[in-house]
């Protein structure tokens, strides 16, 4: 299965680093959330359409929407930016709202694929809005350190 740890730093260039580690992000230097099969293109974007009320289209376009950031020519690991839009939207919903998104979100034909039914991703939601929510209090952004 795909490793997909989401994470927080101070800027793209740090981001980036990451990939000089073999293993991603180091839980000792960066705030990070381990989600398997929660892509940083496709899924963030149908979630982002979800909790913002765009559409999916409209979440892809947004800057850094799943923005590959590292080399293209990479075989094992990449860096991929959040865009703001959902780092937003996560770190303001309230838990009610993160739970009532985890439904429609989960049936979507990704989620389903990798067997994520509604508690799971209402489990991921309210990990992510964390994360979120630490990264804005302490001025970061969002990034995936995406692993085939």
């Amino acid at each position: 299965m795909v490793m997909c740890d989401y994470f927080s730093a101070a800027d793209d260039d740090a981001a980036v680093r990451v990939l000089e580690q073999p293993g991603g992000p180091d839980p000792s230097v960066y705030d990070v959330v381990a989600l398997r099969g929660i892509d940083p293109v496709v899924v963030t974007a149908q979630l982002e359409a979800i909790l913002t009320g765009c559409a999916y289209d409209e979440a892809t376009r947004r800057p850094r929407s799943g923005q590959l950031l590292s080399s293209p020519e990479a075989e094992s690991a990449f860096i991929v930016s959040v865009s703001d839009t959902l780092q937003e939207a996560l770190a303001s919903a309230a838990h009610a709202s993160l739970v009532e998104a985890a439904g429609p979100w989960s049936e979507t034909e990704e989620l389903q694929a990798s067997g994520i039914a509604a508690d799971a991703a209402a489990e991921a939601l309210v990990v992510l809005s964390g994360l979120a929510g630490r990264a804005r209090a302490d001025g970061r952004r969002m990034y995936c350190w995406w692993a085939l």
